[in-house]
């Protein structure tokens, strides 16, 4: 079912492609305890859906728990985020932070993403090991994989992307990334058709930066070469790329 070209995917597509990244690089074992992180946008949201489904019939049995960084940006409303995680029974964690005032007032960054990041990934990662949580989702998906090996490339001359499992030692966790097999405009549709609480993004340089450039290039390449996005993804699960596990 379409509205206006959007693919409306339903759960079990998305159960699908996650279990199939899950089972693909063995992402979950039993007794794990998973926090995921809640940023409001329609990727965290999906993959909190993605995840809670299935942990009612997943073989492996594991625990889940929401985690929200707010940055402090004024007029960002998360009470409908704690309204879904109480409807799928999920704990949920707010950790408030200064991060905004901080990179707009205080030291005025011109290009705060890299050190917004770095702040964000901090303070989640912190929260996350006070839960007990042995490991963290990431809501990556297929599109975010492409154009981060294009960013590399173009910006960095080496091919590389996200991992879709990474164990990080400092902090003794495993980030995994169960979405990697979901296009962007799935996740588009399936936010749609669950009308997800979606908050938009407070960030006063959102759709300014690299990655909307990388995106909008995907576009243009596969526009004007069809099928290059997916041979894109192929290339770079094919590409022996460091820091990427087997696939099973």
């Amino acid at each position: 079912m379409t509205k206006e070209g959007i693919i409306f995917m339903k759960l079990q597509q998305l159960l699908s492609y996650t279990r199939k990244a899950i089972d693909d690089y063995q992402m979950i074992e039993d007794g794990d305890h998973i926090a995921v992180g809640i940023s409001g946008g329609k990727d965290s949201l999906t993959l909190l859906y993605a995840l809670r489904g299935l942990q009612r019939f997943y073989p492996k049995k594991f625990k889940l728990s929401a985690i929200t960084v707010n940055l402090g940006y004024e007029k960002f409303d998360m009470e409908p985020l704690k309204k879904l995680c109480n409807e799928l029974d999920v704990p949920y964690t707010v950790v408030n932070t200064d991060i905004a005032h901080i990179l707009f007032e205080e030291r005025k960054e011109s290009n705060p993403c890299s050190l917004c990041a770095k702040m964000r990934k901090g303070a989640l990662n912190d929260a996350v090991k006070e839960l007990g949580c042995n490991k963290i989702a990431y809501a990556h998906h297929k599109d975010d994989i492409i154009e981060t090996m294009l960013l590399s490339l173009i910006f960095e001359g080496r091919f590389h992307s996200f991992s879709p499992k990474t164990y990080l030692d400092r902090m003794d966790l495993t980030v995994i990334r169960p979405m990697m097999y979901v296009d962007e405009m799935d996740v588009i549709g399936f936010q749609k058709k669950y009308n997800l609480p979606v908050a938009k993004s407070r960030c006063p340089i959102d759709g300014l930066t690299k990655r909307e450039y990388a995106k909008n290039l995907v576009k243009q390449l596969n526009t004007e070469h069809p099928g290059a996005r997916n041979r894109m993804f192929t290339a770079i699960l094919n590409g022996n790329i460091a820091g990427w596990p087997d696939k099973k």
